[in-house]
Order: structure tokens, then sequence, then C-alpha cells
């Protein structure tokens, strides 16, 4: 059968498609017009969608006994697709034919439904279609939300463009260990790195080169490195490495995650090296998030002071006021070159903005920084308090963006042509993190997100799993999940070395500086 028969259409010599069914003309001439549009779900009414993105197959939320879509061109088409259930298929090749073509023009809507024998017209719902496209693939982490039921998880990969999704990476391969953190470079399938945890699988797979190889970041200064930043030149990775505790509330979001200690360092590869500096690893403060700037002059990461600071007295006993600790936006001058640093100074500060600002990311071309803002924490995804703020860096002006929700708003991640980003959010039920996407112009305005398009538009409410750290790629992993599992559990691992020149250890009265360069 026909991948048009199979939707009751056909194409005609002039290009049109129409429905080989009776009753099509009644639908279209006698309609009665509603003033308003359908109820749909998923809401993919007033949007900006790629010109390259998968079929955005929806349903509608009306009683009906049949129903017909037509989505109408500026060029070409329509398409046209019937639904005895009120959930709209939309064909792929001719989707994926006429969105290239209407490239920055917009595409309309418009439902029909047949409702005791009488047929009815909504509002046509109009959509644009975006000139830059998004990136072609997501990765991302699916993990139970439930935290006693994390031991099931795995990396995987989908094709943006259709609804192809394969699995990076799966923790059944590796002994059920906790795997997070991975990160490309610029995008770049072919340089990345994920971090595996708990188990013989423990260390950090980094893909360069052509060769995927496993390597112990911690050394007598450090702990494994965690949430990682390439730097442009794909050989240095800064890392943070933390010292993170879960703990539970008796009232309001149960689960909560404390970061009792941190530090940024710099994993050198060619050099197989870890090193650091006094500006990113003051042991008065606590840093974290790293992230480098695309020139790769420019370290930006979030720092809060030291743990003890916000222990004080509580109804006669110490206790940690843990809802104060807030972190600012720093930024620190790098020389890649002679390898200096400058000093760190403050971008945002937390009292400023009246909140905890985590998660820095630099659009590819420089001009933005996304973060996410919350009332306190280092640890945004359990906070409905948490939003993403958009930061215009020639003029440090800020603003909370508009494609916001009342739930949690965290980690977002920018397409290589910087007009794209996604971001996760649990807006749909406060519990399950959803992949979305917006578009942003040149003056830094951002549209309504498209959630992530499924075959099934009903997917995601019988789909129990989260959408953890969405990273965009430019094109897929070409890399099979057992060649990075054998890397992982086999026995060959490279033990970073420690830079000399850095001391081991917490100051103490004898030693007060964690840097021989330092006390020089």
């Amino acid at each position: 059968m026909s991948h048009f028969l199979k939707y009751g259409l056909v194409v005609l010599s002039a290009g049109c498609l129409f429905l080989l069914s009776a009753g099509c003309n009644d639908a279209s001439g006698t309609a009665e017009t509603l003033d308003r549009p359908p109820r749909i779900d998923p809401d993919y009414a007033g949007i900006i969608i790629p010109p390259n993105i998968a079929p955005l197959n929806f349903r509608i939320r009306e009683p009906a006994d049949r129903a017909v879509l037509e989505i109408a061109f500026e060029s070409g088409g329509p398409i046209v697709v019937k639904a005895r259930d009120g959930v709209f298929r939309i064909p792929i090749r001719p989707w994926k034919r006429l969105l290239e073509e209407n490239r920055g023009g917009t595409l309309t809507l418009t439902v029909r439904i047949r409702k005791d024998g009488r047929w009815q017209a909504y509002r046509p719902i109009v959509n644009r279609i975006a000139e830059d496209p998004v990136d072609s693939y997501l990765a991302y982490r699916l993990i139970n939300p439930a935290y006693s039921l994390w031991t099931v998880m795995g990396l995987y990969q989908r094709n943006l463009e259709t609804f192809d999704e394969r699995p990076i990476l799966v923790n059944r391969l590796t002994d059920d260990n906790c795997m997070n953190c991975h990160h490309f470079r610029d995008g770049d399938p072919d340089v990345m790195l994920m971090h595996l945890r708990g188990g013989a699988g423990s260390g950090t797979l980094i893909r360069r080169n052509d060769q995927i190889f496993k390597v112990n970041t911690a050394t007598d200064f450090n702990r494994a490195g965690a949430y990682p930043t390439w730097h442009p030149d794909g050989n240095l990775i800064a890392f943070s490495v933390n010292q993170l505790t879960m703990f539970f509330h008796a009232r309001g979001e149960s689960r909560d995650v404390l970061d009792s200690a941190s530090d940024l360092v710099i994993y050198d590869i060619e050099r197989n090296l870890i090193t650091t500096n006094p500006g990113i690893a003051d042991p008065d403060r606590m840093e974290t998030f790293p992230c480098w700037a695309p020139d790769g002059r420019t370290l930006y990461f979030c720092a809060a002071d030291r743990l003890d600071q916000y222990v004080a007295d509580r109804d006669g006993r110490e206790d940690l006021y843990w809802e104060n600790i807030r972190y600012d936006l720093m930024r620190i001058a790098y020389d890649p070159v002679t390898q200096t640093w400058g000093a760190p100074e403050t971008v945002i500060s937390a009292e400023q903005i009246g909140g905890s600002i985590t998660l820095p990311r630099v659009s590819p071309d420089g001009t933005w920084l996304m973060f996410t803002r919350s009332d306190y924490s280092n640890f945004p995804v359990y906070l409905k308090s948490a939003d993403l703020y958009l930061l215009h860096l020639p003029t440090l002006k800020y603003r909370r963006l508009e494609c916001n929700s009342d739930q949690v708003d965290s980690y977002h991640s920018w397409s290589r042509n910087s007009r794209w980003f996604v971001f996760s959010s649990k807006r749909q039920d406060g519990l399950l993190a959803r992949p979305y996407l917006s578009a942003l112009s040149p003056d830094g305005r951002v549209s309504k997100p498209v959630l992530m398009p499924q075959k099934d538009p009903a997917f995601y409410e019988s789909f129990l799993q989260t959408y953890n750290v969405p990273e965009l790629v430019s094109g897929p992993v070409r890399v099979d999940p057992r060649t990075w599992a054998r890397t992982a559990m086999g026995e060959n691992i490279v033990q970073a070395g420690l830079d000399p020149d850095v001391k081991p250890g917490r100051p103490t009265a004898d030693s007060p500086d964690l840097y021989q360069k330092a006390s020089r």
C-alpha cells in the first residue's frame, strides 16, 4: 500500500492532495462556520515551526463523528487528512516538501467536523514557517521521575525531522549504573562525552578524533568531573566537581538537592592533566555550571559563598538556611595561547535578580546568554520557580522570557545557528519534563514553545519517563551502544594527572593557599 493511500490521499497533476472519501465536498462547501479555533492537543496554534521539523500530528478535543484537516500553504498543497478518531496523522513526504518550499511563509490549519449529521468549520489556525532550520537531532537522557526507580535509564537521540529515536547507550549494558552529563562540542556528534557513575563502568567516556576512551578525572585535588563544557579547540574541557546530596521536604515539593562543596577544574586531553585556578576554585566560594564562550576566551560559571556562610542560629540551635543559598552569574577571562587567567567578575548577582542563577549557556554567535533563575539552590529541576532568562551580552541587559510557564522550565541548549533553542519543561503535569522548541529572532524575541512532535499525539499521556538534559546536535551519533558499553566496562582507563602547580586538599593554617603559583 502506498504511503498516500494509507492515509486516504492521492496526488493530482495540479500538485494538490485531496481525500478519497464521500462527503468531502459537503465538508468544504456547506459547513457552518464557527467563530473560534478548535481545541487541539498538543497546542500547535500560533507558533513558529522549523522548516525541517517532523509532522505536527495532533488530535482535536471536540466531539465529532468525523473530522477533516486541510493544511494550506502559500505555495503548493494543500494537504488534506481525515480522521474518525479525531487524530490527524500528517503524511511525512508532502509535509517535508511543502515546508521546505514555503520557508519564511505561513501554513493554515482548517479543521472541519461532522456532528449530528451536520458539518462545522472552525476558525483557521495560522502558523509561521521559519527561514532557519533547527539542528536535526536531539540527545537526551530518559529517566524515571521517582527517586527509587532511577536505575532504569539511557541516553537517546531523536531525529527531529522524523520520528526515529535510537539509543546512544542504555545502562542495562553497564551494570545499571547512573549515566549523565552528556555534552557535545558545538553540537558536533563526533566530539562528545558522557559520565558514568557506580560500578565497574565508572568514568568519563570521551569521543574525539574517531576514538573513544574512558578517563578518571578524579585526582588528589578533586572528585570526578561533572557538568562539562567543551572549549572550542576540542582539547580542553571545563568540569565542575560537586558534593551533591538529595534530601526531602515534609511539605511542598518533596525532593531537593544540596551542593555542599564545589570547584571548577580544566581537563587538558592532550596532556592528560587536571588543572585549575584560584579564580574558579576559590576556597571561600562554591563554583559550578561552567560554560565557555564561543571564542574560547571567556568562561562563564555560577558561584555562591561556601556552605558554612548559610548556617546560623534557628530557635536555639544551629541550622542550615538552605533556602538562602543563591548563585551569582560570573565570568573570567582566559588566554588560550598563554593559558593564563584573568580575575573573576560578577555579571549578575543573586541579590540583583532576587534569586539563584544556574545553567548559563552562550549562543553560538556570542550575542546571548540564556540561564535559569530560581528562588534558591543550584538544582532548579525540582523548583516551580525555575524560569528561563535571556542576557544580551553586548549590553548586559536581561529579562525573563515569554516562553515560561507556572511549572519548572529549566535545562536549555542552543541550535548552532543561534536561531533556535530547546528547553525542558514540566508544564504539562508538573512531574515529567518534556522537550520544547522556541525560535529566537535577531532582536531577542522568543516564540511560543513547540512540544517535540510524536507520531502518536497522545504519546506523552502514557509515557512516564522524563526527558533530562536535552542537547541539540547537528547529526546522529554513529557509535553503536555496545561499542560505548565495551569501552565503559573494559579494563583500560586513563588516569588523569594533577598539575604540579595545584596543591591537593583544602587550605590549613600551615598552607593557606591551594596553589603554589598563588604563593610565589
